[in-house]
């Protein structure tokens, strides 16, 4: 729906056109080189593929292909990591398609497109600055442990993980450890706890 939503808006503009789809990474990668897109937008959550390595799957295979994130994951926590993997703008869904239409434009100009809110946040951390509303150690994992770390908070156990992921349930261990380490966790029961509060406080402040 989403899909049929964004292809409506974009293909109603005289110089745009939506020159293919797909519903995961896997189908996604297989399609740019027949329709050569100038633009991927994607979400970040998608079946069988974290967003952030597809981001980084795109950028390896097409250097030049610009990538838009458009997804419901506050940016605040999402924006910083996408640009990091090669994306050239995030939007949250919530923005509306005026504010979709905006970004596309901007990414297409060669620009990189945050809200002012995000981009100001950026240059708190540019300049030095803590910036407000700490993320309590979340920023020192790794895209994939921070991926591992909210469906931990959902609730899912290491072999839905590792499905969802396409990882194996060892690495997944792997990154819980490392997960556990980081944020100076005991035990699993711990993480599981920290995980779960903050997904839930996340969900609440958006």
């Amino acid at each position: 729906m989403m899909r049929i939503g964004v292809t409506t808006l974009i293909n109603g503009e005289p110089d745009l056109t939506v020159c293919c789809q797909a519903s995961q990474a896997e189908e996604a990668l297989s399609e740019i080189p027949k329709c050569s897109p100038d633009l991927v937008i994607t979400d970040l959550t998608m079946p069988g593929h974290g967003g952030l390595e597809f981001i980084k799957d795109v950028k390896g295979l097409y250097p030049n292909l610009r990538v838009l994130v458009v997804s419901m994951h506050d940016e605040m926590l999402h924006a910083v990591r996408a640009l990091r993997a090669g994306a050239r703008g995030y939007l949250m869904k919530e923005a509306g398609g005026e504010k979709m239409l905006e970004a596309i434009r901007k990414v297409l100009d060669g620009q990189v497109y945050v809200s002012e809110k995000m981009s100001a946040r950026i240059l708190e951390n540019v300049s030095g600055r803590k910036p407000r509303g700490s993320t309590s150690g979340i920023e020192k994992l790794s895209d994939r442990e921070f991926e591992v770390f909210q469906l931990i908070g959902q609730g899912k156990s290491t072999r839905e993980i590792a499905k969802e992921l396409n990882l194996s349930p060892k690495t997944v261990e792997v990154h819980r450890s490392h997960i556990k380490a980081k944020l100076e966790l005991k035990d699993a029961t711990s993480l599981i706890r920290h995980a779960v509060r903050w997904v839930e406080t996340q969900k609440a402040e958006s």
